[in-house]
């Protein structure tokens, strides 16, 4: 059986699909090929930057669904199924949602996919696919003996790093968060031997962890820390801010190589993190001692920031920045608050009566990358889009690019640091302003009076 992986592009650009040239690896794919049968043959197309050639023969498609990608997952669906090609579409947005993705898939992948991967491709192969395929009991992972296959991504054009993952699920459950909702503070880690294993048997020189939380049993990451050292890797991760409350752990995972971290500061104002429910992020003393932490280990530190909550208004989100600048923080991304289905800050708006686009606004003809998806409580909707906007503009300009490179204790303390920081930051600037305004899937391309790409169904249009 021949077996299509799909990737979907998020939209266009002015009439043109976007082109990401910061595009990392989907690690998805790897770890599916690690548990497909020999017997089968797999191909990957990254929708992102190649073209998808429908009447290739292929005997099943697999399309990863996220939110900013659903629209597009969707078109690509149809086109397969117009032609009489099964679709099994999985992912974080069809398990919040799979009454949705239902109506456009022959079949769905609900939670993950390990466990019953072989037995889908056993079932298509005899002409018995199931319409759903229920993955991991209760959100649980099974992870013992996940092989990741990178072999699928040779010869495709990513960035220079190494995709890999330890741990799946979170221990919190803040109330806007996705990965909460399906994981319902469920964690589980890979055996430690596996991962190391797989990333010396490759010669990995440079990783990042997809975990969500790195750190969220930290018992379990410091014994995968220890065992990194002998393989001399420089690491990147994403990990909540406690993790700058433990020095023994920072040491270890500088010892183990980790040159950077992803941290979910999300707002500076402690009754929003009430309000998100990640008040954890006020147990650690305060972010300025965090952040001091994290520069006296000479980390590199991607701030994320989660703007729109109900204190929020333009000048807040001004400090904010104002904040991020004093802190001279490597990237700093400035998100708009966005309503993703199934969780609870979708139904409190819900409920509220302040959702945008008919609530679904990853399908609607009018929503644009960069606007939000609510009425925010103190400001309006186009009020806050521009503060983000402003926020972003300001961060990312050439100037503070340059004002933050000087920093002696991240930035500057070797040449790796600060080759690595030089090159993205351009890279993200760039990405920051060609997403803006984005339309999410190709359907319209028509009107604006180009050629079509691929013909899209009607289906995909909005329920306003």
């Amino acid at each position: 059986m021949h077996l299509t992986f799909i990737k979907p592009n998020m939209g266009l650009v002015h009439g043109e699909p976007y082109v990401d040239t910061g595009r990392m690896e989907p690690l998805t794919f790897a770890v599916l090929k690690g548990l497909t049968p020999p017997e089968h043959e797999v191909t990957l197309i990254d929708d992102r930057f190649e073209v998808i050639r429908y009447d290739a023969p292929t005997d099943l498609v697999a399309i990863n669904t996220e939110i900013y990608t659903a629209r597009r997952a969707y078109e690509i669906a149809a086109e397969y199924r117009a032609r009489g090609v099964p679709v099994v579409l999985g992912g974080y947005h069809v398990t919040m949602i799979p009454e949705e993705g239902a109506r456009f898939g022959d079949s769905l992948v609900v939670g993950h996919a390990e466990g019953v991967w072989p037995e889908l491709l056993a079932d298509a192969a005899r002409g018995a696919l199931r319409p759903r395929y229920q993955g991991g009991p209760g959100g649980a992972a099974l992870l013992d003996g996940v092989r990741t296959d990178w072999s699928i991504f040779a010869g495709k054009r990513y960035l220079p790093v190494r995709l890999s993952q330890f741990s799946r699920g979170c221990s919190n459950h803040c109330e806007y968060c996705a990965t909460g909702s399906i994981y319902r503070r469920s964690f589980r880690c890979r055996p430690v031997a596996e991962v190391v294993g797989e990333l010396a048997a490759v010669g990995a020189k440079t990783v990042f962890f997809v975990d969500d939380n790195i750190v969220g049993d930290q018992v379990k990451a410091a014994e995968l820390f220890r065992a990194l050292r002998p393989l001399g890797l420089r690491w990147f991760g994403q990990a909540d801010i406690t993790c700058t409350d433990n020095p023994a752990l920072l040491e270890l995972m500088l010892e183990s190589g980790c040159v950077g971290l992803v941290i979910g500061f999300e707002s500076l104002d402690p009754e929003n993190l009430g309000q998100m429910n990640k008040r954890h992020n006020l147990a650690v003393g305060g972010y300025d001692r965090a952040v001091e932490r994290l520069r006296g280990a000479g980390m590199l530190t991607w701030a994320a920031f989660l703007l729109g909550y109900d204190r929020d208004t333009p000048e807040s989100v001004r400090r904010t920045c104002d904040w991020a600048l004093s802190k001279k923080f490597a990237f700093a991304a400035f998100n708009i608050l966005m309503p993703y289905p199934g969780t609870p800050f979708f139904e409190r708006m819900r409920a509220a009566g302040r959702l945008r686009y008919g609530g679904r606004w990853w399908l609607h003809d009018d929503y644009r990358f960069g606007e939000t998806g609510i009425v925010p409580a103190r400001c309006s909707a186009d009020e806050l889009a521009e503060a983000c906007r402003e926020a972003r503009a300001r961060h990312s300009s050439l100037w503070q690019i340059a004002r933050r490179a000087c920093d002696r204790q991240t930035h500057l303390k070797d040449g790796w640091s600060l080759l690595t920081y030089l090159a993205y930051n351009p890279l993200f600037r760039r990405e920051l302003f060609k997403k803006d305004a984005m339309m999410l899937g190709y359907r319209g391309r028509e009107r604006a009076g180009a050629p079509p790409l691929q013909s899209s169904p009607p289906a995909v249009a909005a329920e306003a």
